[in-house]
């Protein structure tokens, strides 16, 4: 499959999730449209940062997309008259990083079974290692993510006033 197609499917995906995210607050109708757009375009964006620049590893592409996911939040919560978080929160889960949460836990769970010595350095380098990455994403998502909210302040606090 040709990178176009890919990133379509990217954002495809991103915004079916973030739909099934924002269904679990109940907002209101027209936020599910903005949240599958946000999402869409955030999560296209990490994905053609990882894929097409040799130098962006994972780390950097979530921060840049986290941010550019809490822009377009804070914008259009000026337009549409909801709290930014309303788009923010569910536009970004689908960015959440399950596959390096999983091997961080697996590698754990290697490190108590290994039987000698070599395997249990190996299992906690795994361990280390994905516990890091999923830390560092997770703290790139929030820090991207909420720094527009107060860079924006005046706009991100007039749809509750």
């Amino acid at each position: 499959m040709e990178i176009t197609g890919q990133i379509f499917q990217d954002a495809l995906f991103a915004a079916i999730a973030a739909i099934g995210f924002a269904a679990i607050s109940r907002p209101p109708r027209s936020a599910y449209l903005y949240c599958a757009l946000i999402a869409a375009a955030g999560h296209s964006l990490r994905f053609i940062l990882t894929n097409t620049l040799p130098f962006v590893n994972i780390l950097p592409a979530s921060l840049t997309a986290a941010f550019t996911i809490g822009v377009l939040a804070v914008l259009v919560s000026a337009k549409a008259k909801f709290p930014a978080e309303t788009c923010l929160f569910p536009a970004l889960l689908p960015m959440i990083p399950g596959i390096y949460a999983y091997r961080t836990f697996g590698g754990l769970a290697l490190c108590v079974l290994a039987q000698s010595q070599a395997d249990f350095s190996k299992y906690l380098t795994l361990f280390a290692y994905n516990g890091i990455m999923c830390s560092g994403i997770l703290l790139c998502l929030v820090l991207g993510a909420t720094l527009p909210i107060f860079i924006f302040k005046k706009i991100s606090f007039q749809a509750t006033r």
